[in-house]
């Protein structure tokens, strides 16, 4: 499988599901990472960030009531937003879809067909 389409899943979630049946239609050899139960590490945020050519900042689901609770308007540093979602998987952006070296939130019909190509 060293060449499988890699999703953080989340099973509750509509997006998600979507993206996973999307890849599934694509015919690509998935492994399901289902991050709420299999939390990601600190390290493997930080490698996430890297193929998303995003700060962690922009993993955090800002819509979640503990990001609203806790973490709103606080000024962090990225290592303190990775060792956060590291803690609180809850509050990672989803689903992450990983081929390779690159990787993509796949919240949108239709924006993995190009990314998998």
């Amino acid at each position: 499988m060293a060449d499988a389409i890699v999703i953080y899943h989340n099973p509750r979630c509509q997006k998600s599901r979507t993206a996973l049946q999307e890849l599934e239609e694509n015919g690509a050899e998935v492994r399901v990472i289902e991050y709420l139960k299999e939390t990601p590490s600190v390290k493997e945020l930080k490698e996430l960030c890297v193929k998303l050519n995003l700060k962690p900042i922009d993993l955090v689901r800002q819509s979640e009531a503990l990001y609203k609770e806790e973490y709103k308007n606080k000024e962090l540093s990225d290592a303190a937003w990775l060792k956060i979602l590291s803690d609180h998987p809850v509050l990672i952006e989803r689903p992450i879809v990983v081929k390779g070296s690159k990787a993509l939130i796949a919240r949108e019909p239709g924006v993995l067909t190009k990314f998998l190509k």
